[in-house]
């Protein structure tokens, strides 16, 4: 049995491209490439569907970064267009490659923790064991024990 993992958790795994259930095993196998399982506790990603979402997340990201920093060298030094385009590019296209895989790994890591798409079977299951584990809680309502 596992302890409960909080969201930012689920979260920051997923960020440093671990796995959300355990933090210990890999979540790519390739590039963008979400494996099927973790190889040190089993849990099970098949059911992931990231698509898209980390695409343009990175675009907003990357964009909210570079066009401000364009704007200011533009006011601050006036280069010349070529010489925008020599800079800007590299850093724009470096900048989405470098944060695609770990935002597709938040994503997964949120769709892991809150059950989305075919997560809920792992979810119910996580919170089964927790409930399971936990002690008997005081139902402040009835004033009785409850499971």
């Amino acid at each position: 049995m596992t302890a409960s993992v909080s969201l930012p958790k689920a979260l920051w795994r997923g960020f440093t491209m671990k796995c959300p259930n355990c933090g210990q095993g890999h979540l790519f196998g390739r590039f963008l490439k979400v494996i099927d399982s973790c190889k040190a506790c089993g849990e099970d990603y098949t059911p992931q569907r990231a698509d898209d979402l980390p695409a343009y997340l990175v675009i907003a990201i990357v964009g909210h970064l570079v066009v401000p920093a364009l704007l200011a060298v533009e006011m601050a030094y006036s280069p010349p267009a070529w010489l925008q385009l020599l800079i800007w590019m590299p850093v724009t296209g470096l900048a989405a490659l470098f944060l695609l895989q770990p935002v597709k790994g938040t994503i997964v890591g949120l769709q892991w923790q809150t059950g989305m798409h075919g997560f809920e079977a792992a979810r119910r299951h996580r919170d089964g064991e927790a409930r399971d584990g936990d002690a008997r809680l005081p139902n402040f309502i009835s004033k009785e024990l409850v499971p």
